[in-house]
């Protein structure tokens, strides 16, 4: 599950710097971008959406690597995953193309599979 949590955001990252490349062009994205510059529409969703991915990572990451390493997975815990990884893939499109009711229930469902496997891992 994390490694296809880990694909899912590397094709936000390029579906986000493909948008920027539309939008800002090559020569902003190679410099050093010392003047900030923001992007509009799909590429600004993507955008925010793959700044929230990496923060859903950094907190889904460790709770599977813990359980692994606890070797206390089980149905439950495969099944907080599924769903986490499941919220993740809905999260994105809705984000993307402003599907908000359905964009907050995806990341309410992520956040909540989420706690369930840090719950199980410490009992």
């Amino acid at each position: 599950m994390l490694a296809l949590y880990g694909l899912l955001v590397i094709v936000t990252l390029i579906a986000q710097a493909t948008g920027m490349m539309t939008q800002l062009g090559m020569g902003y994205l190679l410099s050093s971008r010392d003047e900030h510059r923001t992007v509009k529409g799909i590429s600004g969703r993507l955008d925010r959406a793959l700044n929230n991915s990496i923060t859903a990572m950094v907190l889904f990451a460790p709770a599977v690597l813990i359980l692994t390493v606890m070797q206390a997975t089980s149905n439950q815990t495969l099944l907080a995953a599924q769903a986490f990884l499941i919220a993740r893939v809905i999260y994105l499109p809705a984000y993307a193309f402003r599907i908000t009711g359905l964009r907050s229930l995806a990341w309410m469902v992520g956040i909540a599979a989420t706690a369930l496997l840090y719950f199980n891992a410490l009992v």
